[in-house]
């Protein structure tokens, strides 16, 4: 098990170290690329919840999701519609397509497919228009605080779990979902993403600091969450990884989990504090 563990923390850092510089420069660069490469990360994480929902029930055809995966992505790049518009015309559209569906069972059909379909692209979208709708540079110095707090958060987690897990409290954060997780790698993840945003306000000097406080305690107390929801839903279809797509990580939904459930928060945050 020492072994495996090992090779899988490799495989993490390595995917790390090639990944991290890349997803850097598309934050600072913005615009088109920057949507380019959400949007394909919305189209494979709504694939592999395709994925997931298939073994549960018969949902749409995975083209029919992809579609609208690439028409959500792109109207929140351009907007030619409002939000809720669309999700009518989804909403019914899908409805509709059910009643010449003669496989399985219309309310585990659309069920399982609704909430990842709505949750990848309304969690995508927050994260487009965070980055390509604040203005003055905002939505920039925003993302990437987002970023710095989930990753510092997730090593903290990850290393403070690791040596103290269950030597100070003697229960399991959410031991139903996700039986690994402890309170103590819970706390070690808070204390590192409120240091990360403390460390990220010093020295951005746009931002001000209760703001990057505000965002960095919000993203250490949700950081879990975004993680059991994916694994509530993993378990659910009796699977351990979304995909394979990303070594040591699992797939999309795996990686960015976290990053898909905050970035509504942070989203509201920016525009709405």
């Amino acid at each position: 098990m020492g072994k495996l563990l090992s090779v899988n923390l490799l495989q993490r850092v390595i995917v790390a170290l090639a990944g991290i510089p890349l997803l850097l420069w598309l934050v600072k660069l913005g615009g088109f690329w920057f949507f380019c490469f959400f949007s394909l990360l919305a189209l494979l994480a709504v694939f592999e919840f395709h994925r997931l929902a298939l073994h549960k029930a018969h949902p749409p055809a995975l083209w029919i999701v992809l579609l609208i995966t690439m028409i959500f992505q792109y109207n929140f790049y351009k907007p030619f519609a409002e939000v809720w518009e669309l999700l009518l015309v989804v909403v019914l559209a899908l409805l509709v397509m059910e009643l010449f569906l003669k496989d399985g069972s219309p309310l585990l059909n659309l069920g399982a497919i609704f909430p990842g379909l709505l949750y990848v692209n309304l969690s995508f979208g927050s994260l487009l228009r965070l980055r390509l709708g604040a203005v003055d540079g905002k939505g920039e110095i925003m993302v990437f605080l987002l970023f710095f707090c989930v990753w510092s958060a997730d090593i903290f987690a990850y290393f403070g779990g690791s040596l103290m897990g269950g030597k100070i409290i003697h229960r399991k954060l959410f031991e139903r979902l996700s039986p690994h997780k402890t309170w103590e790698g819970f706390l070690f993840g808070l204390a590192g993403s409120i240091a990360a945003s403390m460390i990220y306000g010093r020295f951005v000097p746009h931002l001000p600091m209760q703001t990057a406080l505000l965002t960095g305690l919000l993203i250490g107390l949700a950081s879990p969450a975004g993680d059991l929801i994916e694994s509530m839903f993993k378990r659910d279809a009796g699977v351990k990884d979304s995909s394979g797509l990303i070594p040591g990580h699992g797939g999309v939904l795996d990686r960015f989990d976290t990053i898909m459930f905050v970035s509504p928060f942070i989203y509201l945050i920016t525009f709405h504090l």
